[in-house]
């Protein structure tokens, strides 16, 4: 073999080659012509997988009021949108989301192990405003949840709110300058203004797999975690039930990462069939020393350090890292190989490849480390990612190489084809039965598939165009937060802003500082109706456009969300980009527009 054999590899150009081509053929292997398609989006005989296990619905009866505020999603964007507009005076915001409590995301995702994967001081959003100290450097999903309530709480967001409400209608009413919504619990009321954070992390989806539906035995999706089937609790303990169960995990991304430690542990037999290995690297959690956080609890502390962090996570000068993970060292040593080059090949093609030269000797640091870690040397092989590390969400973990060390734990490593078929009692691969008395669906969220398909709705601005036409050619926008024709509407996402990936809540924070910018400054005015200028959204989108697209996730890459399985993404998803100068000029520019008051791009009424 011709790859790494120890760690802190410097490889030569001919093993940078090979690593390419390896790379290509790899990824060659697990293109799919359906894309997206290959999913099934989970409704009618498939619904029992989106039942909420959690909480009961609650019976109530329908709204029929109005309101200033209603935003759609209960996860972070609706939560900080919410605290920053009550923050501007506003005293009547209604929240709608699907789940049982506030939580988004982390009210779904109970899986045993559940973390998130950027440090809890970036991640977990107002913990400044709230007083809460994160126990741990990457705290565990039942603290999220907590935290998420917290915020509900102390700005009041509870009052309003409507939980196991999905909005099935919402429609721009021109006469009265308002918004119409309507939900499945037979709601319909009005709201001056109108806020979108539905999230690219709630729909669960399933692998087209052939005989998926006719499995006798105990199935259900990570999101949907059944614990009196397991044993245990979010909060921990061990799934005691399982000890005489065979089970199937199918999937092997972040979430299974996470999960699969857990199982491993207590199953009689776990089987993880793996199509495309995680990049698994380092994750040092650690609990947090009271004494230390009241040192840098400082007015501001939150901001600095999500300040910092994007600066060192996206490549700028900075003078430290504070937060000091597997994320700022990705761009730690490109940018320190950026540093040893000549002066005369500070160009793209030559920065670019410092880039690739970065990447190429991390992930044969990270394939080297499985080595190390477990002990079947063929298991260890096919535990190795070959492609970039930002091809994919890289994965941070501790455990997860050494489940597969347990005697229990067999990996089925598919080499890219994917499970077979499913039988009445076994998963089949290669023409093995598998005979499994569960299945844990570790595969993820839609994410690709259309807005519209995800949150079960399509508004309608003005002149009864849909959101869909207007983006009908791509996503068109002022700042990622407006659409020209939706009047008093917010849609609270990354794409077409600072499009920071790592650390997805930075670009909620900021999205809500700026709409409550814009509301509060509407409120002293009084003024009712704001609307994104034509000349405003083109000039935003020209800019975009300028730039040179993502590079996460590039189509060079192996197929996954980041790059839509591998498939072009025609003209229109084209537009899915972010700002052409980076997350940092980004949230310097847009925090400079808010302070200006002058709103540049949008008209009042």
């Amino acid at each position: 073999m011709i790859f790494e054999e120890e760690m802190n590899i410097s490889l030569s150009a001919n093993s940078k080659e090979k690593l390419k081509n390896k790379y290509r053929e790899e990824r060659k292997k697990r293109l799919r012509p359906e894309g997206n398609d290959q999913y099934i989006e989970i409704k009618e005989q498939h619904s029992y997988y989106l039942e909420d296990p959690y909480m009961k619905v609650e019976e109530r009866d329908p709204c029929r009021d109005h309101v200033q505020f209603t935003f759609i999603g209960g996860g972070f964007a609706g939560l900080v949108t919410g605290a920053r507009l009550v923050e501007a005076g506003l005293n009547n915001v209604r929240i709608i989301e699907k789940g049982g409590d506030f939580g988004g995301t982390w009210y779904w995702n109970r899986y045993p192990g559940a973390q998130c994967d950027t440090a809890s001081f970036v991640y977990m959003p107002l913990l400044e405003e709230t007083g809460h100290m994160p126990t741990e450097k990457y705290v565990h999903g039942p603290e999220i949840l907590e935290h998420c309530q917290r915020i509900g709480k102390k700005y009041g967001l509870y009052e309003n709110a409507l939980f196991h409400t999905q909005v099935n209608h919402v429609e721009w009413l021109e006469k009265d300058q308002r918004w119409l919504i309507k939900t499945n619990r037979g709601d319909e009321f009005t709201s001056q203004f109108l806020g979108m954070g539905t999230g690219p992390l709630h729909v669960p989806k399933l692998p087209g797999i052939n005989g998926i539906e006719s499995f006798a035995g105990h199935s259900f999706h990570t999101s949907r975690w059944d614990y009196e089937y397991t044993g245990g609790s979010a909060h921990g303990g061990r799934m005691t039930n399982l000890s005489d169960k065979r089970v199937a995990v199918i999937g092997t991304g972040a979430t299974a990462v996470q999960c699969i430690p857990h199982l491993a542990s207590v199953c009689k037999e776990l089987h993880v069939f793996q199509r495309t290995p995680s990049s698994v690297d380092v994750r040092n959690n650690e609990t947090i020393d009271p004494e230390w956080f009241k040192e840098i609890a400082t007015p501001g502390w939150q901001q600095k350090w999500l300040d910092n962090f994007t600066a060192n996570q996206t490549g700028s000068q900075v003078e430290e890292d504070l937060v000091k993970d597997g994320w700022t060292e990705i761009s730690r040593r490109v940018r320190e190989k950026l540093m040893d080059l000549p002066k005369e090949d500070l160009v793209p093609a030559k920065m670019w490849e410092a880039y690739e030269d970065a990447d190429l000797e991390k992930m044969s640091e990270i394939r080297a480390r499985i080595d190390t870690i477990v002990e079947d040397s063929e298991v260890a092989t096919n535990l190795k990612a070959w492609y970039g590390q930002l091809c994919k969400r890289p994965c941070f973990h501790d455990q997860y190489l050494d489940a597969f060390n347990e005697p229990s734990t067999n990996l089925v490593h598919t080499d890219g084809r994917g499970v077979e078929k499913i039988t009445e009692k076994a998963v089949v691969f290669s023409g093995k039965k598998y005979e499994v008395d569960c299945i844990i669906f570790a595969s993820g969220f839609e994410v690709g598939t259309p807005l519209e398909r995800r949150t079960g709705f399509d508004p309608i601005g003005k002149g009864g165009k849909k959101l869909s036409e207007h983006w009908a050619e791509g996503m068109r926008t002022l700042h990622g937060l407006q659409m020209r024709g939706f009047p008093n509407a917010f849609i609270v996402q990354a794409t077409q802003g600072a499009n920071l990936i790592s650390n997805y809540p930075h670009n909620l924070t900021d999205s809500a500082k700026t709409i409550a910018s814009i509301v509060g400054h509407m409120q002293e005015a009084r003024l009712k109706v704001v609307e994104t200028s034509q000349e405003g959204e083109a000039s935003w989108i020209e800019l975009l456009m300028s730039g040179s697209g993502a590079m996460l996730g590039s189509q060079d890459c192996t197929p996954g969300y980041y790059n839509n399985e591998g498939i072009d993404p025609g003209p229109a998803r084209k537009s899915f980009v972010g700002y052409p100068y980076g997350p940092v000029a980004f949230f310097k520019y847009i925090e400079e527009w808010r302070n200006a008051g002058v709103f540049d791009g949008l008209e009042f009424e």
